[in-house]
């Protein structure tokens, strides 16, 4: 039987089929396991909606997600559903888009439909995946925004999970470096969560970057949705770094996912004593590459992606000469082009932990007053030079 998008127009004829896809992911008790089974069965996504109840339910399917086909009801769904996503400003993506990412596309459980706010391009760039946990301390949340300004300025995108902690960092980094970055929630794109990263979302979508989804709209922050979610930041990726992570914790699934795709996986090492440090030290000790700085992983890059990259930056006119410079992580010299007194103050400050107000007044007494130094961390913050943590502790920003 021939299509019934066969005499629609292109663009027609794709919404239609996108729209298909769509009413698959929102028929209760189908997902993508089963979904493929029913395209194999059929030959196409549109066969599958001109089959008979009869017809589905000899592939094994549930009678309830073969009444729910045949009926009708999962196109009604579909179809609001459609309408809510115009409204909003978004895009779908399905397996069968030209522009599906490859990468997202070879796993063994892609999503049926991507939500997509952004740009859609910004899914097929090659990326690695930043995860790590949401409780990092000073040195995980400069590592996670250091490492992230430096690969992104070298021009791969930074996928992450736009969690607080080493996620919030790696889309900042990214953004410092004004690159790409991609947000995957667990949530409906059109509930940012947690609620604070609202601004963070935006400055991505306004950036080139891109905020995905597989769940529909006005789903909320379901502890479930989130490891769910993890095997599309992995599977978007050419590798995963992991930045801080507990013995048991999402980033362990995500490490997961990525070794079972065949993703490379970086880690930063970290301090034994931190329980924090547990997930990625154990994964170099099974093999993970160790990352101390953006070449550590640069080099484990394919050959050809390396080659992509780097005439992508040529023809930019960008080049690694160009890019932001990586910052020392102990600097031990004064700042230049500071007033004395900030200078002073971020000669006492380091990246990797944090200082407490009272340990700068003790050590500044008999040069600064109280106040002068509360009014130079104050012009500190304003310009992004330092940043204050719980308890009036200070670090300083890469």
């Amino acid at each position: 039987m021939a299509s019934e998008s066969t005499s629609l127009s292109p663009r027609v004829a794709a919404e239609a089929r996108t729209q298909y896809w769509l009413a698959l992911s929102l028929t209760h008790g189908l997902g993508p396991t089963r979904v493929r089974r029913l395209i194999e069965a059929f030959g196409n996504v549109e066969a599958v909606f001109r089959a008979s109840l009869t017809e589905l339910e000899a592939t094994g399917m549930p009678a309830a997600v073969a009444q729910s086909i045949a009926t009708g009801k999962s196109m009604e769904l579909a179809q609001e559903e459609w309408t809510e996503v115009v409204e909003f400003g978004a895009s779908l993506m399905c397996p069968d888009d030209n522009d599906f990412p490859q990468r997202l596309g070879e796993i063994y459980d892609p999503p049926m439909v991507l939500y997509v706010l952004g740009n859609r391009a910004a899914l097929t760039q090659p990326g690695i995946a930043v995860v790590g946990t949401r409780h990092p301390t000073p040195y995980g949340l400069g590592m996670a925004e250091r490492l992230s300004t430096d690969l992104a300025a070298h021009g791969l995108a930074i996928l992450s999970g736009l969690a607080r902690g080493v996620d919030s960092a790696a889309h900042r980094g990214a953004l410092t470096a004004r690159g790409v970055t991609v947000a995957a929630l667990g949530t409906g794109i059109d509930t940012i969560y947690p609620k604070e990263n609202k601004r963070l979302a935006e400055q991505i979508v306004a950036s080139r970057g891109a905020l995905i989804s597989e769940f529909p709209f006005g789903t909320f922050a379901a502890p479930q949705n989130f490891p769910i979610r993890n095997r599309i930041i992995s599977g978007l990726s050419v590798g995963v770094l992991v930045i801080e992570a507990a013995e048991y914790s999402g980033t362990r699934i995500t490490a997961r996912c990525a070794l079972e795709q065949g993703r490379e996986v970086y880690a930063v090492p970290g301090n034994v004593t931190n329980k924090n440090a547990w997930g990625p030290n154990t994964l170099i000790k099974q093999g993970a590459k160790l990352t101390a700085t953006w070449e550590d992983v640069w080099e484990e890059l394919p050959t050809q992606i390396r080659i992509q990259l780097e005439e992508a930056l040529a023809a930019s006119g960008a080049g690694a000469t160009n890019s932001p410079q990586t910052a020392s992580l102990f600097p031990s010299e004064v700042e230049n082009g500071l007033p004395p007194h900030e200078s002073r103050i971020m000669s006492l400050l380091r990246p990797d932990e944090s200082t407490h107000i009272d340990s700068l007044v003790e050590q500044l007494e008999p040069e600064l007053s109280s106040s002068e130094i509360f009014a130079a961390l104050f012009e500190l913050e304003l310009c992004g030079k330092v940043r204050q943590l719980p308890g009036k502790n200070f670090v300083k920003v890469f």
